[in-house]
């Protein structure tokens, strides 16, 4: 209701039809007049699309569905912070022991989100973390192999369980991160930190999509510019001779 109410002046009194049109000419400003962020933009739109796909659904409004043309403002604004293992270890170096250090050594040893390590489950003897489509993102379940550095962990009767909440730990963490001098980290840049470190180390992308729980090969691509290694490799491959298997004489 407030995001509706806030690009009210945008389509009060205009049509299903005029929806289109709307999101290409919506351009919100704030009390200053200056204009919001694009992400802004997109997410309001996204609110006015769903209420007239809603209304076009189940009030029988409209011949046809509004949201089928309309055009969303792109956003570019994902986050490129990588912490590697050293940068990693001198974090968690500056936070006390416990379960919200537990559980920012589980995130950044299994690409799961916060919450999800949370809501983790390791059956007794299992060396697998799984996680219920209930609990995932896009609803799918899946699983996630144990780090060897993490194993101890979730043997400990006194850290696993992990049960802190997502703002602990994310509070946790990032006072670790500027008493390390990496002010500009945030939790989730772990997330990343896992992929970049599967990357580095050869793993293609498609595997780094399973570990992370990817639905889709585009939520993986945003890391594609990390694969140098195996693009190189790929470029060499050009123009190189192949070796041919020799003819055996005929008996």
């Amino acid at each position: 209701m407030r995001e509706l109410k806030a690009c009210y002046d945008a389509y009060a009194g205009k049509p299903f039809s005029a929806l289109p049109a709307i999101a290409l000419s919506y351009k919100p400003v704030d009390a200053n007049k200056k204009p919001l962020a694009a992400a802004t933009a997109r997410n309001r739109l996204s609110y006015l699309r769903a209420a007239c796909r809603y209304a076009w659904r189940h009030h029988d409004l409209g011949d046809s569905n509004p949201a089928e043309r309309v055009s969303m403002p792109k956003v570019r604004n994902e986050r490129h912070v990588y912490l590697g293992r050293a940068e990693f270890l001198s974090i968690c170096q500056k936070i006390k022991p416990g379960k919200a250090r537990a559980a920012i050594r589980i995130a950044f040893y299994s690409g799961m989100r916060a919450a999800e390590v949370g809501l983790a489950q390791v059956h007794f003897g299992s060396d697998m973390f799984e996680l219920g489509g209930e609990h995932t993102k896009n609803g799918m379940p899946r699983v996630v192999p144990i780090h060897p550095r993490i194993a101890h962990v979730v043997r400990n009767p006194s850290l696993w369980p992990v049960k802190p909440t997502k703002w602990t730990v994310s509070k946790e963490f990032k006072a670790g991160a500027r008493a390390a001098g990496y002010g500009h980290a945030r939790l989730h840049d772990l997330r990343h930190s896992t992929a970049s470190e599967m990357i580095n180390a050869g793993v293609d992308l498609y595997t780094v999509g399973g570990v992370l729980g990817h639905k889709s090969a585009i939520s993986t691509k945003r890391y594609s510019h990390l694969a140098t290694k195996t693009l190189q490799n790929a470029v060499g491959l050009v123009g190189k001779k192949t070796r041919t298997t020799p003819k055996r004489k005929a008996t």
